[in-house]
């Protein structure tokens, strides 16, 4: 057949090649870093918007939070001739930023990060998961280790030795926490029992924030600055099982969610704006979201993870998604990068909050 065919061509079905239609006026064209120009680390994360791929999202990312500090940074006008204090109610900000993030970046390095936004209070509100709370509160305690993710469970387990991902976690770290909480949950039931405080979780981890009083500490400068920090599935950990032992020996003490879901919608109803920062998936980024929605959805997003939306899961959910459930505003531009937050947040923190500095600092 090929030798028949030899003497002779077919032509195309249709040209070859398509014309293009011209580019709308404004387009970006691609263009990274050169680095010829040596190395500039500030102009090199400024070109990521122009490389495409995820780059150009964490592009996007750094002016959709840029764009939430500088409609946070607005003024306010003075209410019955009160100097506006946002941490008395949103109601004196312009834009009130909610962080949420799984606990597994407080086990890693960007714990200090996500300090370092509430030690200078650049963030109004932060939600997270049990994890996230414990895990800061123990790192005070005792240290974490880098180990690697090929360790055998078998082995670390004889050694006690829990395995987050690369980090260890010495089981004598639980064993230190639940020492130090006791006496905190003893003095916690007392006050329910002869002042008639009703526990939440946002008030036990304010008191415990208090009660642990290290300048390391996310929980501590969260108490210290008056953030609220909203922790729903409190319970799911090592706190947890700090309840379930103490109330073995003493029961009685009630840490009650609902009032925690009222406080945070109300945060939500009284905000003049809001922007949300969502490190993960899970119980963090859909309480946030869950609550935006009373009020026509968030005016600016960003989602760091690496989860997809294929099996309907709201960890991978798309910012679009959201949308449709009034999570986020119809209006907004929000923005999800898909990648490892411990490789994305610290430069998207470098890039927008500590890039401005003591401007973005709530005072």
């Amino acid at each position: 057949m090929v030798g028949k065919m030899a003497g002779h061509s077919h032509g195309f079905s249709s040209a070859p090649y398509r014309k293009s239609d011209p580019m709308p006026e404004g387009t970006p064209v691609v263009k990274g870093y050169d680095f010829n120009k040596g190395v500039d680390h500030n102009a090199l994360l400024q070109s990521y918007l122009t490389t495409g791929l995820q780059a150009t999202r964490f592009g996007l990312a750094v002016k959709q939070i840029n764009s939430m500090i500088e409609k946070r940074m607005q003024p306010m006008a003075t209410k019955n001739g009160e100097e506006p204090d946002p941490t008395v109610c949103p109601c004196y900000g312009s834009c009130t930023i909610f962080l949420g993030y799984t606990s597994n970046l407080i086990s890693s390095g960007i714990r200090e990060t996500i300090r370092y936004l509430a030690q200078h209070r650049m963030v109004d509100v932060i939600v997270t998961t049990a994890g996230g709370i414990e895990e800061d509160l123990m790192k005070c305690l005792a240290p974490s280790y880098i180990g690697d993710f090929q360790m055998s469970g078998k082995d670390l387990y004889k050694k006690g030795h829990n395995r987050n991902g690369n980090i260890l976690l010495p089981e004598e770290n639980y064993l230190k926490l639940n020492d130090w909480i006791m006496p905190i949950l003893k003095q916690m039931l007392h006050e329910q029992r002869t002042q008639g405080v009703i526990w939440t979780p946002s008030k036990m981890i304010h008191r415990l924030g208090k009660e642990m009083d290290n300048p390391e500490s996310v929980c501590y400068w969260a108490y210290k600055n008056k953030i609220p920090v909203f922790s729903p599935a409190l319970t799911d950990g090592g706190i947890g099982d700090a309840l379930f032992l103490f109330g073995r020996e003493t029961p009685g003490l009630i840490v009650d969610i609902s009032e925690d879901v009222v406080r945070i919608n109300n945060l939500v109803l009284a905000a003049n704006s809001t922007g949300i920062i969502i490190l993960g998936g899970g119980v963090a980024k859909h309480h946030i979201c869950n609550a935006n929605s009373w009020r026509d959805g968030a005016d600016y997003a960003v989602y760091v993870n690496t989860a997809q939306e294929f099996d309907g899961c709201d960890s991978g959910a798309r910012p679009d998604e959201a949308v449709s459930w009034g999570k986020i505003n119809k209006k907004a531009e929000p923005v999800k990068v898909f990648g490892d937050a411990s490789l994305i947040f610290p430069l998207l923190v470098a890039s927008t909050f500590a890039a401005q500095g003591n401007q973005t600092t709530s005072k």
